[in-house]
């Protein structure tokens, strides 16, 4: 194909800029002196351009130009043309841009399948990902299905499943897992098992282990009649991100129904759960745990069992052993009609959250209610049934039930246990090893190591000629690269840039770094032309014990500064790169507890100025104290990095 003089022109500009200057050698464009590169990489032109800002003759460390963009110089040269002209134009070759450039961009959907003719009895799905699914059993009479397999493991898939076994007359149903394991997971499912009848249904796992999973399941079992049914799992140790559950088992009659566990060791979650066994005729409906452990978790559930004809129903465990977060429970059991309700214990929290319960077996006739424990501080609970209620134990400085003035006495003290600091602090919520003191990074000490693996996806530095001309809003990345709003990476690209746009907090020096350059650009700028950049060497020893051998300290063990650059979620690599005051920076072996051989080299920095951290962060959950008292380390994760002034 002819090339045009405009674009041939372009080219060769491109390419003089590319080479060497004359006054580099060919072997400067390597950074360890060896074989000389292509000069016409993105690796050449980063260390040409890292030689000029720190003109020491420092290498450039491995890791750092492992980020770099795998761009071939044409394709660096068409994309940036087009990002030049109308950074739109990059979304007209999307595929191939995000494919060259290593990217993390939505997955194409595929076509809509349709099992609504799958009726056999042996009728089975094994694999599923990244598509839509409209029908699957509708109608079916009799027999079994199964379906396993759905989107394991997989990076930022977007899946929706709509009508399962719906209308269906004594079919058995089984969902073995949805999502599991995933990275940046956006999943809807709606309605699974309405309106049928007899038979049961069984879903064993919904978004286990994701991460930044944005999930929603509408309808569970609506209008079922005579069907037994149970949910093992939703979101179970997650972290970050959003989910919400909306009608489960509603209008159902004579409906045996079970929820075991609702995001049950979840980290900073925000979790939705509305109608439970509404209008429920003869119900038999139990919800073990909801946001059992969780860490920071901002729950909201609204109408369990409201409306209930002669049934039964008991919730065991809400947000038990959790740490601080805002929780709301709205409307329990109201209106129901001769049924029994059991609530055993709400916010047995190690430690205060915001916690609200409005309506609790409100309206109902001839309703036996008991309630063994409403345990939380700084909380209200609004709207309970006069009569017929039974408070085991109500802890709550300033609303007591007026039925139990014992249980009113014993709350108080309680209460003055809690404040006197009765009440240890949850210490595994946050993962062992996560934060530590620095007079545990010495020789000899046997300490435990968090998971310090990179959990994010997979992405790539874009050149500076191309993130440069991107505009930095949530609209714009979104519309360029085609992500639509209400997923997983839609929410995390308005995340990351409101991060980058919050204000520093008090002596933080802060920049939201798009391109390789940017991050040489502000260490430089806040350091000086001598630095280093460090992290640690490998994921080796994670979540086990390690052995502390020889440890160093950065600029002899003294106060300095430093650069932390974190990775933030977004389709390109963007890194939150800050300095804080009054840190330390130490390089440590780290051996094999049992051989005592060298398996890692870590990177860990110690703060230890915290007088400005929340009382809720974890790192004072893990060592049990407060801001401003301790000094708090932690190691530099891979995908992370610190920079320094050169020893």
């Amino acid at each position: 194909m002819a090339v045009t003089p405009p674009l041939l022109v372009f080219l060769l500009l491109v390419l003089l800029l590319l080479s060497p200057p004359p006054h580099v050698a060919a072997s400067d464009v390597s950074p360890s002196g060896g074989a000389a590169a292509n000069p016409f990489t993105a690796r050449a032109a980063l260390i040409r351009y890292w030689k000029r800002l720190v003109p020491t003759n420092r290498p450039l460390a491995e890791f750092f130009l492992a980020k770099l963009s795998p761009l071939s110089a044409l394709d660096s040269a068409t994309f940036s043309s087009l990002a030049a002209a109308d950074p739109s134009a990059l979304s007209r070759r999307l595929p191939a841009f995000c494919a060259a450039a290593r990217l993390l961009c939505s997955p194409a959907t595929a076509d809509t399948y349709s099992a609504a003719a799958r009726k056999d009895d042996s009728s089975a799905f094994a694999s599923y990902q990244n598509s839509n699914f409209s029908d699957y059993g509708t109608g079916a009479a009799g027999g079994r299905s199964s379906f396993k397999n759905y989107s394991d493991d997989l990076n930022v898939p977007v899946d929706t499943f709509r009508r399962y076994s719906r209308d269906s007359a004594g079919h058995n149903d089984s969902f073995a897992s949805y999502s599991p394991e995933g990275n940046v997971v956006t999943a809807n499912f709606t309605s699974y098992g309405s309106s049928a009848t007899s038979g049961a249904g069984d879903f064993a796992s919904y978004g286990h282990e994701s991460n930044v999973p944005d999930l929603k399941f509408t309808n569970y079992e609506a209008d079922a009649t005579g069907r037994r049914r149970s949910f093992s799992s939703y979101s179970d140790d997650t972290n970050a991100g959003d989910q919400s559950f909306a009608g489960y088992g509603k209008d159902g009659n004579g409906v045996p129904t079970s929820f075991t566990s609702y995001a049950d060791d979840s980290n900073v979650i925000g979790s939705s759960f509305a109608g439970y066994g509404e209008g429920a005729i003869g119900a038999n409906d139990s919800f073990a745990s909801y946001g059992f452990n969780g860490n920071v978790p901002e729950n909201n559930f609204r109408s369990y069992g409201d409306g209930g004809n002669s049934g039964s129903e008991r919730f065991t465990s809400y947000r038990d052993q959790s740490n601080v977060g805002d929780d709301s429970f709205t409307s329990y059991a109201k209106g129901g009609n001769a049924a029994a309700a059991d609530f055993v214990n709400y916010g047995n929290s190690f430690n205060e959250g915001s916690d609200s319960f409005k309506g609790y077996g409100q309206g109902s006739s001839k309703h036996s209610v008991t309630f063994k424990s409403y345990a939380e501080v700084n909380t209200s609970f609004k709207a309970y049934a006069e009569s017929g209620v039974d408070f085991k134990s109500y802890r709550n400085s300033s609303v007591i039930p007026s039925s139990s003035s014992s249980d009113a006495a014993a709350a108080g003290s309680v209460l003055s246990l809690r404040k006197a600091g009765g009440r240890p602090a949850n210490r595994w919520l946050v993962e062992p090893g996560k934060f530590f003191r620095e007079r545990d990074l010495r020789r000899g000490s046997v300490m435990p190591m968090p998971d310090i693996r990179d959990k994010m996806p997979p992405r790539s530095f874009l050149p500076r000629s191309i993130a440069g001309r991107i505009p930095f809003s949530a609209a714009e990345v979104r519309r360029i690269f085609g992500i639509p709003t209400d997923t997983a990476l839609g929410k995390a690209v308005a995340d990351t840039v409101a991060e980058c746009e919050r204000a520093p907090s008090r002596g933080e020096t802060k920049r939201c770094a798009t391109s390789a350059e940017d991050v040489i650009d502000f260490a430089v700028s806040v350091l000086g032309s001598d630095v280093v950049v460090r992290s640690t060497t490998n994921t080796t020893g994670s979540k086990g014990h390690i052995l502390i051998g020889k440890v160093g300290g950065v600029n002899g063990g003294k106060v300095t500064k430093s650069v932390s650059c974190h990775q933030s979620l977004f389709p390109y690599l963007v890194y939150y790169c800050h300095s804080v005051p009054k840190v330390r920076v130490y390089e440590a072996e780290i051996l094999a507890v049992e051989s005592k051989e060298k398996i890692n080299h870590g990177i860990a920095i110690c703060h230890l100025d915290t007088s400005d951290w929340s009382a809720s962060h974890g790192a004072f959950v893990a060592l049990g104290s407060a801001p401003g008292k301790i000094e708090v380390c932690h190691w530099i994760f891979e995908g992370d990095m610190t920079w320094t002034v050169a020893d």
